[in-house]
């Protein structure tokens, strides 16, 4: 096994190139140069296809791992040793070889409206233009605001940011990631955060994965990072999406929350159209968390979610 605290070769952490994607990949680094002192860390980042494409909305341009998947070739060419994800683009399905070695402490996994006028959901004008660029959001403000009109949005955070403030722009307000803008000190910009009644968030969001090869030295380097709470928690959500075999292109929304030792998870299918929604919640121990997952999944399919995720996708 690598003595980390000796070995000589840098780590190399591989990321995105948006100002988000750094942060978070800096983040890690910062984490990992506290469990290893003595370890050279140097970051590598490339484009996606994700990042390449910004004239399509999301689910045209198809196929998972928009965000991810040269991220991944790079681990199995062996160019990093581990990617820095955020956890709700990642795919549930792990590439063969491939692992997340750590998902480190989630920062806040809510969703936040940002209007030019400072309006909440329920002051912006009747016919409202909101942005998003995700149908499960687009999905939950329809079912509390049918008379909205949502309207697709690309771009990273900040470019989001000012086109829902430009006095002329074709926005009145945008939904974004809470962990998204406090990493980039942007929480000034916030004019609601959304209530989960409303937004539940994607499966993950709000967590990191860090993916790595699937072999002991880099399971050992990446360990310290690793929160049981946030894995448990993040786990139960993508379970609950893998079973309904969707990605981050569909209309599903799940997060768990842990007392003492038991996990309870909060499942949501909603209709793209917003005219129904099932919800489904169940409670397990925290080593069942997986278990939890699928269980709701199959009590929203005996409900009728395939047939809402059929329309959506």
């Amino acid at each position: 096994m690598t003595n980390f605290s000796t070995q000589s070769a840098p780590v190399r952490l591989g990321s995105r190139r948006s100002d988000l994607a750094l942060w978070q990949t800096h983040h890690v680094a910062g984490l990992l140069q506290a469990a290893w002192p003595d370890v050279t860390i140097e970051v590598e980042t490339m484009s996606t296809k994700g990042d390449q494409i910004l004239d399509k909305p999301l689910p045209q341009i198809g196929g998972k791992g928009l965000f991810t998947a040269e991220l991944e070739a790079a681990l199995h060419e062996g160019a990093i040793d581990a990617a820095v994800h955020s956890l709700k683009d990642l795919p549930t399905d792990a590439p063969p070889g491939l692992t997340v070695g750590a998902i480190p402490v989630r920062a806040n996994p809510g969703d936040v409206l940002v209007s030019r006028a400072g309006h909440t959901l329920a002051t912006l004008p009747k016919g409202a233009h909101v942005g998003t660029s995700s149908r499960r959001r687009a999905a939950q403000l329809r079912l509390f605001r049918p008379d909205l009109q949502v309207l697709d949005i690309r771009g990273n955070v900040p470019t989001r940011i000012d086109k829902a403030l430009d006095p002329d722009g074709p926005y009145d307000a945008v939904v974004l990631a809470y962990a998204g803008l406090e990493r980039l000190d942007l929480l000034h910009a916030i004019s609601e955060v959304l209530p989960l009644e409303q937004m539940l968030p994607a499966p993950g969001q709000g967590a990191l994965g860090v993916q790595c090869r699937d072999d002991t030295d880099s399971l050992t380097l990446l360990q310290p990072l690793d929160d049981p709470v946030t894995r448990a928690a993040t786990t139960a959500e993508r379970a609950f999406l893998n079973r309904l075999g969707g990605g981050c292109a569909v209309p599903i929304a799940a997060y768990a929350t842990l007392t003492a030792v038991t996990l309870t998870l909060r499942g949501r299918v909603a209709a793209v159209d917003g005219e129904r929604q099932i919800e489904v919640q169940g409670q397990r121990p925290i080593e069942e968390a997986a278990e939890l997952g699928r269980q709701l999944a199959g009590e929203a399919l005996a409900q009728g979610a395939a047939a809402l995720l059929e329309v959506a996708t």
